[in-house]
């Protein structure tokens, strides 16, 4: 089990700078990410066709890197956070967390005995295929994996200390865009109620020595964000910078073909 750069960052007191893998599951995309220094990835499970083996290529090629690999599971059940955590996943994300009982499950699934009730398979994918010394390896692992609990919802925040007090939830992540649609302000993330929310959760995280993450789709939402506490920090999704990198690029393009059509 390779280190987790998401913790070694938080320990350092560093802002963690990730990145969600959400259409281009291919091959390269580790090494691609790689390049860009970052310290996690959340490989996405919620809103796309990837399934459980394209995951497990995806964490297997991130074993090539130093990013910490982490899975947002479509739905908090056991069978989807286990499978992730053997396969070498080093943490999980779990949308619309409304509980501190749905906090506690997710760890339990997580993390081994005492903390939790993960079920042991061990000399995997998760160990390199190398057989550990159980007692050392089950104590690594609880300490170098990470919990992020996604706050989506007006009953999330309003459990949002709760949740954050639950041992071994390691950070509470705004889903800002369903935050709003709970909240009946769709998008509107300047809206008073939301800007509320968000110091909320940003005060229950820091009440109890978790992090705050978020993921702006903009470097202004970045900059008012983190300006508001948010500590960890996934910087959009892939298919949305390849879009806004590839129509900015092509329209330059267009606009020299244009000037050179017009001599």
């Amino acid at each position: 089990m390779k280190d987790n750069r998401f913790q070694k960052a938080v320990a350092a007191g560093r802002i963690p700078v990730g990145h969600m893998v959400w259409e281009f599951g291919t091959r390269g995309i580790a090494r691609l990410l790689a390049t860009a220094d970052l310290d996690f990835t959340v490989i996405d499970m919620e809103h796309t066709g990837f399934d459980h083996e394209r995951v497990c290529d995806l964490i297997a090629w991130f074993g090539a890197t130093d990013i910490a690999p982490f899975v947002r599971i479509p739905q908090p059940l056991y069978h989807f956070i286990a499978r992730a955590m053997d396969a070498g996943a080093l943490g999980v994300m779990v949308p619309n967390v409304e509980s501190a009982e749905q906090a506690r499950s997710v760890r339990d699934a997580v993390k081994y005995a005492p903390l939790g009730k993960r079920g042991v398979g061990i000399g995997g994918a998760q160990n390199d295929y190398v057989m550990p010394d159980p007692v050392s390896y089950f104590e690594r692992s609880n300490r170098n994996t990470t919990v992020i609990c996604q706050i989506e919802s007006v009953h999330g925040v309003e459990n949002a200390n709760d949740i954050a007090a639950v041992e071994g939830v390691d950070c509470l992540w705004v889903g800002h865009f369903d935050l709003t649609q709970s909240m009946g302000i769709p998008g509107q993330f300047h809206d008073e109620r939301f800007l509320q929310a968000l110091d909320i959760v940003v005060e229950a995280a820091r009440k109890n020595g978790k992090t705050a993450g978020i993921q702006p789709g903009n470097m202004q939402q970045a900059e008012e964000w983190i300006d508001r506490g948010f500590n960890v920090i996934s910087w959009t999704s892939d298919y949305q910078v390849y879009r806004r990198a590839l129509q900015n690029e092509i329209g330059e393009l267009r606009s020299k073909l244009a000037a050179g059509a017009e001599k």
